[in-house]
């Protein structure tokens, strides 16, 4: 079983998962109300040790295409506050211990908060030719409801092989 990074924005904590199981909570900094941290789930795409700013602290662990990133910081008092342009920043020695642990691809899921929401789903694979559209049809709810329980960023990028929660 794979690593997992999932990050709580309103506990302002990350969680990481060594072999599906709990390894280590710790605090983090995030996105500020007009520069939120981006909800839903992504992955590593990208890894600096040092990076060259030194705002970024000593490790960068890159998730979104727009330069979203779990990183350190040059402001350890700022660690646990809504204070970023959307990154996840964390104490340099946080970092540094999942750093090494984490590759890319490791899945980094935000939520805004631990609430389960009370919806029933099954678990469905999207086949090559499928769209939101068609899915909505075929199990008879919306696309709205198919991208609000999968937290879609995307609407228009669903990709064969990937597995959609489909409301009931």
């Amino acid at each position: 079983m794979a690593n997992k990074i999932l990050i709580i924005l309103e506990q302002k904590q990350l969680h990481f998962y060594n072999n599906g199981q709990l390894d280590r909570s710790f605090s983090v900094a995030v996105g500020k109300q007009n520069t939120p941290t981006p909800t839903g789930n992504f992955s590593i795409i990208n890894k600096i040790k040092n990076p060259y700013n030194p705002t970024l602290g000593t490790r960068w662990l890159q998730f979104t295409s727009r330069m979203h990133g779990i990183h350190g910081t040059n402001q350890p008092h700022l660690i646990g506050q809504a204070v970023s342009k959307g990154c996840v920043r964390m104490y340099n020695r946080d970092v540094e211990y999942i750093f090494p642990q984490v590759s890319i691809g490791t899945t980094v899921q935000i939520k805004t908060t631990t609430a389960q929401e009370n919806v029933e789903y099954f678990i469905y694979t999207v086949q090559v030719n499928d769209s939101l559209y068609h899915l909505a049809r075929k199990f008879e709810t919306t696309i709205a409801n198919i991208i609000k329980i999968n937290n879609l960023e995307n609407k228009n990028l669903i990709y064969p092989g990937q597995q959609l929660k489909i409301p009931l």
